[in-house]
């Protein structure tokens, strides 16, 4: 039994080092953001095609009732993919994430309306601390600052994420993880063609095995594994252990394109995740 938490937690932290890979590949890839996420999505779209043919997944089939918001939820993601990349071209990698991961109390305060949940008075104290960690990281809010824009776009992105896990909250306990994500990732696919023909998409030649990785290892492999780890972790729980992904990219971040975050920047990604870490905590009484 010990030996199969300590398996089972493996892998979700091996999904959460996977899933953070994304700051330093979206910040590495000279290729224009929506082509980037193109590659993702397309990437991601075939291996996970793949996966769930050999595993024998029962294909999608969504009632008419359902399509159009899980249309929307597929949009939402690709909204949220979109803007965090430009955060991270703006800013930096440690910027950029530590800005996305303000999703879960998002997702907390956006909750209620989505839902039959309360709305509990203690996320606005959570709220205001994170706002308290943003200003830590952007003391000085000057728009024309280029890690402002950086924390602008990841929080705009985080909101998207968060709107994205709530509409799709409801489809979780009728359908496969896998199959899900392989039809957004169809969608996207196919809404973001448009791109290729308005994008310089020349930088592919040299590019393309970055992109390969980020839609094999971060999206195809992280995302699976992270979804199959909710069988055995509560949400909660998966939340707090996922909040390792900010501090895995800046490791990551560091290694490989010399980043170095400054005092501001672990001070307040510091409070930042705490307060996600509280939020977590909170979800499991």
């Amino acid at each position: 039994m010990e030996n199969s938490h300590f398996k089972n937690l493996s892998v979700l932290i091996l999904a959460s080092l996977f899933i953070s890979t994304s700051g330093v590949l979206g910040k590495f890839i000279d290729l224009p953001t929506p082509v980037i996420i193109w590659g993702r999505c397309f990437v991601g779209m075939i291996a996970l095609s793949i996966y769930c043919k050999v595993q024998g997944i029962e294909i999608l089939r969504l009632s008419k009732k359902e399509r159009f918001p899980f249309f929307l939820s597929a949009l939402f993601l690709g909204a949220h993919w979109i803007t965090y990349f430009y955060s991270l071209k703006a800013s930096n990698v440690a910027i950029g994430m530590l800005s996305l991961f303000t999703f879960p109390v998002l997702t907390a305060l956006l909750e209620p309306l989505f839902g039959k949940e309360k709305f509990k008075p203690i996320h606005i104290l959570l709220g205001c601390l994170i706002l308290l960690g943003i200003y830590i990281l952007a003391p000085d809010l000057d728009f024309e600052n280029s890690h402002v824009k950086g924390i602008l776009l990841g929080l705009l992105s985080a909101l998207f994420y968060a709107v994205r896990i709530l509409i799709l909250k409801r489809y979780t306990h009728k359908y496969d993880g896998s199959m899900l994500m392989l039809f957004q990732l169809v969608i996207l696919s196919v809404v973001l063609i448009p791109v290729l023909f308005s994008f310089d998409i020349s930088g592919i030649k040299t590019q393309y095995p970055y992109v390969l990785l980020l839609g094999l290892l971060t999206t195809a492999i992280g995302h699976t594994l992270f979804v199959k780890s909710l069988k055995h972790f509560t949400a909660a729980t998966a939340s707090i252990i996922g909040s390792v992904q900010p501090i895995f990219g800046i490791i990551i971040a560091f290694l490989f394109l010399s980043e170095i975050p400054t005092l501001n920047t672990v001070f307040g990604g510091l409070l930042i995740l705490a307060t996600v870490v509280i939020e977590s905590v909170m979800a499991r009484n």
